[in-house]
């Protein structure tokens, strides 16, 4: 297992004071970093938890930490997602929670254990990093260092990029967030952009997420999301095991102001859900809920100024009509109102070239790159 015997070796986690430590290392590993965002620890555990997350009904995983001259040096996770391989008839393994100190021998050794792993159970190439799936936090960040990761997205060394091209991983996939505040948002050109949409579809209407009814709400999301992204890079349709899951964790946080739904004669045809950037306030609770972050988060929630579109998709018979600006034209005009200042879009596919184009003609200005790498085994 060990690449330099008297520097570097790598655990597989089998007890729970090692699935602390895994959880404990990235704690640790960015206390000097300012714009890490500490997650909360209960989030970091339920995630991990393999009765309880339902990822995990159709998926392994095993963890691994590593030590450089006995101290923690970093950690990452072997993942098989069975959905994703029937769905792509695929053998790919993933490769999650990658965290390392800048030490090349130490992240080569890592990842040549997880792709033991791997390869051991038959798949023949790598993608990631997944934490642990591909509808949770993915990418490694690769540009936009100098900004607060917004909610649910992740935040990295500048070194990872070089570690993970040096231990033989290509460019994937790129994804992109944009930017668009009070000060760049084009209102004009959206308003004209809304004429023009009404004018081809006449009977469009858009409504509020209905957060007292959100399961009826969530199937109808979780329709519109399995069939507008069925073509995209990276997609598997999401059971309703893991829509309940994902939903769950967003009713709590969700605000009507910036979650919609389209429907053309009352049919819903596109979604959008949008989430106010609590990261805003977890960046001062060092990952703790308890015992006063429950009153950080009740006390600043007003001080929210920032949100995130976090979730849209339009069925495939309606894209490119232009539902996609009218969406994000109405979460940004109920941002105004409610004195909100920037909404943050993405992550979007860079291969997505239509909803980047639509970020771009609303006024958004590129912010953050995280990037998919991949690798035969």
């Amino acid at each position: 297992m060990n690449s330099d015997p008297s520097t570097d070796s790598v655990t597989v986690v089998t007890t729970k004071q090692e699935k602390k430590e895994f959880i404990q290392f990235p704690y640790d590993h960015y206390s000097d970093e300012k714009y890490w965002v500490a997650p909360l620890y209960m989030e970091q555990n339920k995630l991990l938890n393999t009765d309880k997350n339902p990822f995990f009904e159709n998926a392994e995983i095993e963890l691994f930490l590593a030590y450089h001259n006995d101290k923690p040096a970093g950690r990452i996770a072997a993942i098989i997602d069975h959905r994703y391989n029937d769905f792509h008839d695929s053998k790919t393994g993933f490769f999650g929670f990658f965290e390392c100190i800048d030490h090349q021998p130490t992240a080569n050794l890592m990842f040549r254990v997880a792709a033991d792993w791997l390869r051991n159970k038959g798949m023949v190439d790598v993608l990631g990093p997944a934490n642990p799936g591909m509808m949770d936090e993915i990418g490694i960040l690769v540009e936009g260092f100098e900004k607060y990761p917004s909610i649910l997205m992740p935040y990295h060394k500048p070194y990872y990029d070089t570690l993970i091209k040096g231990a033989g991983f290509d460019k994937a996939q790129d994804l992109l967030t944009y930017e668009v505040n009070q000060d760049n948002v084009d209102r004009e050109r959206m308003n004209r952009a809304m004429e023009i949409v009404k004018r081809r579809l006449p009977d469009i209407s858009i409504r509020k997420i209905r957060v007292k009814k959100i399961k009826e709400e969530i199937k109808i999301i979780r329709d519109i999301f399995n069939a507008a992204w069925s073509k995209n890079w990276g997609f598997i349709p999401l059971s309703e095991a893991e829509f309940d899951y994902l939903a769950s964790d967003l009713k709590t946080i969700v605000d009507d102001n910036f979650a919609h739904i389209a429907e053309v004669n009352g049919k819903p045809v596109a979604f959008s859900v949008a989430l106010p950037d609590y990261n805003q306030i977890f960046r001062d609770m060092d990952g703790r809920l308890f015992p006063t972050g429950i009153f950080k988060i009740l006390w600043n929630k007003k001080k929210i100024n920032k949100v995130r579109t976090a979730l849209m998709g339009v069925i495939p018979e309606y894209q490119g009509k232009g539902i996609d600006a009218l969406l994000h034209r109405e979460s940004i005009e109920n941002g105004l109102i409610h004195n909100f200042y920037s909404s943050e879009i993405g992550w979007i596919l860079e291969s997505n070239v239509q909803m980047n184009r639509v970020a771009e003609k609303i006024g958004g200005d590129p912010d953050k790159r995280y990037r998919m790498y991949s690798k035969k085994l």
